[in-house]
């Protein structure tokens, strides 16, 4: 993930839930301390993040329309989800990730 991508994917995730992230918001997502955070993403936003960060951000991101659902959490277009029911199936799926990011940035 480079440092326009995340810049990208936090202003996609403030659209998926509704409000701006801050940069603040971001570093409570990641998991970063509160005294610090806001800077380590700042360096982010420039360089990218990189390993564990970066697969957990692109988990994240499936709560945006923007990104597609990543394939090993993809349980919609299996053989025994009928056809009709996949469009309620993944919306639902995004509205539980979108929950999830409010509930982490509290």
């Amino acid at each position: 993930m480079t440092g326009a991508e995340l810049k990208k994917l936090r202003e996609h995730l403030g659209e998926a839930i509704g409000r701006p992230l801050s940069v603040h918001d971001m570093a409570k997502l990641c998991g970063l301390p509160h005294p610090g955070g806001s800077d380590t993403i700042r360096k982010w936003e420039v360089t990218g993040p990189t390993g564990p960060v970066a697969e957990f951000l692109r988990i994240l991101s499936m709560a945006s329309d923007h990104y597609p659902i990543l394939e090993m959490f993809n349980v919609f277009d299996r053989h025994d989800v009928p056809v009709k029911d996949r469009p309620a199936r993944r919306q639902a799926f995004r509205e539980q990730m979108r929950s999830d990011v409010r509930r982490r940035i509290g």
